[in-house]
C-alpha cells in the first residue's frame, strides 16, 4: 500500500503543480483568447488528475488512523469536483440556463450539503474549529445552487458568472490544499516546524482573497442591479 500511496502522491503533486501554474496563466490571459482557452483546458485536465488521485489517497489516509486529514481531503474532492463540473457545464450550456440547472445539478447541490454536514460533524467530534468553519463552503455552494435552481439568474451573462465563480472555487480549494498540506509537508521535510498561525493563513487567506476577486469580476462583467432586467433567463440565443 505504501508503494501505491507514494505513486498516487507523486501523481497528485505533479497534477497540483500544473494546476497552480495554469490557473494563474488562465487568470491573467485575455478572457476567451487562445492562451486563456489552452491554459483553461490544461488546468481542467490537471484538476481531474488531482481529484482522481485524491479520492483513493483519502481512503488510504483514513485506514492509517487520520480521520481529520482524510475527511478534509475527501471534502476537497467534493467541492473541487463541483467547481470543475459547474465551470465546464456553464460553457457547454451557456445557451440554455434551464438545461444547466437540471439533470445532475440537484444531486450535486445535495452532495455538497451532505459533505459539509459530515465535515462539520467530524470537526465537532475532533474539536477542530478549522474543519467546522470550512464546512461552510459546501453549505454555501449547495444552498446557492438550490436557490438558483428555483430562481435562475436574470442576466444574459449568467453563464459567465457561473464559470468564473466555479473557477474561483476550484482555485480556493487547490491553493488551500497546497498551502495546508503540500507546502506544510515540504517545510517540515527541511526540519522547520510551521508556527501555529500558519494554518489559519493557509486556510483562510485564499478564501478571503476569493471574495475580493469575485467582487471585482462581478463589477467588471455583470450588469448593475436593474440593468437588463428580463434578459434571457433561459437564453437560447
Amino acid at each position: 500500500m505504501d508503494t501505491a500511496y507514494q505513486t498516487l502522491l507523486l501523481a497528485h503533486g505533479l497534477s497540483g503543480l500544473v494546476a497552480l501554474v495554469t490557473f494563474w496563466i488562465a487568470a491573467f490571459a485575455k478572457k476567451g483568447g487562445p492562451l486563456h482557452l489552452r491554459a483553461g483546458k490544461t488546468y481542467m485536465i490537471a484538476m481531474l488528475g488531482i481529484v482522481v488521485t485524491a479520492a483513493p489517497m483519502a481512503a488510504i489516509i483514513a485506514t492509517r488512523g487520520k480521520p481529520g486529514i482524510a475527511t478534509f481531503l475527501g471534502y476537497l474532492v467534493v467541492i473541487t469536483a463541483t467547481g470543475m463540473w459547474l465551470g465546464w457545464r456553464a460553457i457547454r450550456r451557456k445557451r440554455d440556463q434551464g438545461a444547466f440547472r437540471h439533470g445532475a445539478y440537484l444531486a450535486v447541490a445535495l452532495a455538497n450539503l451532505v459533505a459539509s454536514a459530515i465535515v462539520f460533524a467530524v470537526g465537532m467530534h475532533m474539536s477542530q474549529v478549522l474543519l467546522m468553519g470550512f464546512s461552510a463552503i459546501g453549505t454555501l455552494t449547495g444552498v446557492q445552487m438550490l436557490m438558483r435552481r428555483l430562481r435562475p439568474m436574470d442576466t444574459a451573462r449568467w453563464w459567465l458568472k457561473e464559470h468564473y465563480s466555479a473557477m474561483i472555487g476550484c482555485g480556493v480549494a487547490t491553493h488551500i490544499a497546497f498551502l495546508a498540506i503540500g507546502l506544510d509537508r515540504l517545510i517540515r521535510a527541511v526540519g522547520i516546524d510551521p508556527p501555529g498561525w500558519y494554518h489559519l493563513i493557509a486556510w483562510f487567506l485564499p478564501l478571503s482573497l476569493s471574495f475580493v476577486v469575485a467582487a471585482w469580476l462581478n463589477r467588471k462583467y455583470m450588469p448593475k442591479p436593474g440593468a437588463g432586467a428580463g434578459a434571457a433567463v433561459a437564453s437560447r440565443a
